[in-house]
């Protein structure tokens, strides 16, 4: 498989990311510091709060569209021999392929919970999200570098 779309066809393979991305999600919210941090967590709780498995199902939903996005970023990544470095170069543009999926889908949110907490946190989400880039990158090498190759 080339594409990051091809090697989440296997269920298998598309859940072991999801949970790892939902891990993934969890910790990076816990990480936060200060103010900008305290406004996240809340938000993050928030929308957690909805239902049961939230943001697992929220994350399976995305998937496909970030996997589209991020599919020429991966082939780049991958061609380079280091991923994870690839990706950890590539922050700004890989924050931007998953912000652009996120921004459209929160347009079409029907939760106004969803709405307004993406709302309030968007101004600064390009910043959290770089910050997660390279722990994505690793995420992915772990689980698609072989099927990607």
């Amino acid at each position: 498989m080339s594409t990051l779309t091809e090697a989440l066809h296997d269920a298998n393979a598309q859940d072991q990311v999801i949970d790892d991305c939902v891990e993934l999600v969890d910790k990076e919210v816990q990480k936060k510091k200060g103010m900008s941090g305290m406004m996240i967590k809340t938000g993050y709780k928030a929308v957690k709060g909805i239902k049961p498995g939230f943001i697992r199902k929220v994350v399976r939903s995305l998937l496909p569209d970030w996997a589209a996005k991020l599919d020429p970023l991966w082939s780049e990544a991958v061609a380079s021999g280091a991923p994870q470095q690839h990706f950890e170069r590539k922050r700004s543009d890989i924050a931007e392929a998953l912000l652009s999926v996120t921004d459209e889908k929160s347009r079409e949110a029907k939760n106004g919970v969803v709405r307004t907490t993406y709302d309030k946190l968007r101004p600064t989400a390009k910043k959290h999200v770089e910050e997660a880039v390279p722990a994505l990158g690793a995420l992915l090498e772990r689980h698609l570098e072989r099927t990607s190759a």
